[in-house]
Order: structure tokens, then C-alpha cells, then sequence
């Protein structure tokens, strides 16, 4: 009974729907995230903001294109928060990569080049958000909070 138990949870919470976690009355989801930026600082800031919001777990986080694809490809995120400019490649690249593999994958490209080629590039490559880093940083936990309310909705 015990080891049944088990495997259910252990099937619940490595579904290919995402993460769950034990609330007080039941199970519920859980946005699982990965923070893609080659500035420490940055992912450190947004790891700390994330951590203030219930029902999100970032999952990964990598500072260059390499680990980026690495990490997504092993962690299957449900949102990339995604820094334009890094070491390796672009961030543009790991768009388009993340959108092949996994159209289900939303995803916010945060920079400090927000001009209007790349914010026009990452939209017409799917990504759901561009921000620009200096200004607008703020709003990535308003949009994860708004995830969340819609996604609570539609179970």
C-alpha cells in the first residue's frame, strides 16, 4: 500500500504536465521555471522574487546558451525567463529552440537591449513577453502571478 502510494506520487510529480505540490487540502500545480542570464546578480534576483510567490519553483538556471538548452531539455519547464545577450550563442537561439521542442513552453525574454528588431524577433519566434531589463524588470512576478490566477481557473 505504502510503495503504491509511492509511485504515484512519484509519477504525479514528474508528469510531463509539471510539477505538483502537497498543499494543506490536496495537490496543486506548480510552475516550473528556468532563469536564463549570464549575469549572477540578475538570476539571483529573480530566483529571490520567484521564491515570494506561491505556486512557482524555478527548477534551473544556466548562464550561457549551452547550459540554457542543456537544462531545458532535461528539466521540461513550463516558463524560460530569457536574457537576449550571453556567452556561446544568443538567447535568440535558445527561443527558437525552446519553441520547437516544446510550443507549451512560455517564455519572457528579460534584456537590456530591448530595441524594436529584437523585441519584434523574439515575438515572431513565439516568446509570450519582452521586457527590458532597466525598466520593466517588475513586471516578470506580475506576469508569473497572472499565470498562475489562469492557470487556477482552468482546473
Amino acid at each position: 500500500m505504502v510503495l503504491e502510494s509511492l509511485e504515484v506520487l512519484l509519477e504525479i510529480s514528474h508528469s510531463a504536465s509539471g510539477a505538483w505540490r502537497h498543499a494543506q487540502y490536496g495537490w496543486k500545480r506548480v510552475m516550473k521555471i528556468i532563469i536564463v542570464d549570464d549575469s549572477p546578480l540578475v538570476r539571483e534576483r529573480l530566483i529571490s522574487m520567484c521564491a515570494d510567490l506561491e505556486g512557482v519553483q524555478v527548477v534551473g538556471e544556466a548562464e550561457n546558451v549551452l547550459e540554457a538548452v542543456r537544462a531545458i531539455k532535461r528539466l521540461h519547464p513550463d516558463l524560460v525567463v530569457l536574457d537576449i545577450k550571453m556567452p556561446l550563442g544568443s538567447g535568440i537561439d535558445v527561443l527558437r529552440h525552446i519553441k520547437k521542442s516544446d510550443s507549451s513552453c512560455k517564455v519572457i525574454v528579460l534584456t537590456n537591449y530591448p530595441y524594436p528588431q529584437y523585441r519584434e524577433k523574439c515575438k515572431a519566434l513565439g516568446a509570450e513577453y519582452f521586457f527590458d531589463k532597466s525598466t520593466e524588470f517588475e513586471k516578470v512576478p506580475e506576469v508569473l502571478e497572472q499565470l498562475l490566477d489562469h492557470s487556477a481557473t482552468e482546473t
